[in-house]
């Protein structure tokens, strides 16, 4: 019971194969009770009233990309669940640009722009709405899912890496300020290639995840596997942990090459 008496609102969880919603699973079996979120598009979608009511749990829509929006989700979810919102969950992402097959070289600017409005910027209205409602309690933790190739170049993966890159930034950065404020921590977690929906719709995303799975001595971190971080980052057992880019990759992330690699580069 990690989250015993906790808040928490759980953004972008789409169906069961999303991080999210394995998150929002775990955080009601460790004892928080949360609302959920989306774009109305993507309820639409997506299966999110099958959690909400195994979580027994509101739903709130809101185009996190829409302070007046994000507004009410805080506003609303601190009226339903009786107090303060402890914990957040950022798994919001999306590109314009990958949907259609644009290479990075050709990018369609007005796609790009909503690419790092959606997969970035959101998270500082997030935060900035939060900040401004006194809506987080103290030391109340914020955590966004992010992947590496905000630091290292994944050609497949265009601007959204980009756009991750500069979620990273935000997150260190409002992490200082909310920090100072309200001893609020906000951390990203850059997760393993990870079979979800969102990530099936990356080209080359599927031969990419047999390579981080050879190259990584632990293999590739399951969905499950990130929702258990993420409430490990949650619970008051990381309270001074912030403003990080924490690898949950099984290693990937720190090794050069893999004996499986190179038997492969030898047939």
């Amino acid at each position: 019971m990690l989250l015993k008496g906790k808040r928490g609102i759980i953004s972008g969880a789409l169906d069961s194969n999303s991080i999210a919603w394995k998150v929002a699973e775990e955080a009601v079996k460790q004892g928080a009770i949360i609302t959920l979120t989306n774009a109305p598009i993507a309820m639409r979608m997506g299966e999110i009233n099958k959690l909400a009511e195994q979580c027994n749990a509101t739903i709130i829509p809101a185009d996190a990309t829409s302070v007046p929006e994000l507004e009410n989700l805080f506003t609303k979810s601190q009226e339903v669940l009786g107090g303060k919102i402890d914990f957040v969950l950022h798994s919001i992402g999306m590109s314009p640009n990958i949907r259609k097959n644009i290479p990075y070289t050709q990018l369609n600017y007005d796609f790009y722009n909503k690419s790092i409005d959606v997969s970035a910027l959101s998270l500082h209205k997030m935060l900035s709405v939060a900040y401004k409602q006194d809506a987080i309690s103290e030391w109340g933790s914020v955590v966004a899912l992010s992947y590496i190739a905000a630091q290292r170049v994944y050609p497949f993966y265009t601007d959204m890496a980009d756009a991750k890159a500069m979620l990273e930034s935000i997150a260190r950065t409002f992490g200082y300020h909310y920090g100072k404020h309200r001893k609020v921590r906000v951390n990203t977690i850059s997760q393993s290639p990870t079979k979800t929906t969102a990530g099936s719709g990356v080209k080359g995303m599927a031969e990419f995840f047999d390579y981080a799975q050879d190259l990584s001595p632990l293999g590739n971190a399951t969905a499950e596997d990130c929702a258990n971080y993420c409430i490990s980052m949650f619970s008051d057992y990381t309270r001074m942990v912030t403003m990080q880019n924490l690898y949950h990759d099984g290693g990937y992330s720190s090794t050069g090459v893999s004996t499986e690699i190179m038997d492969g580069l030898v047939k």
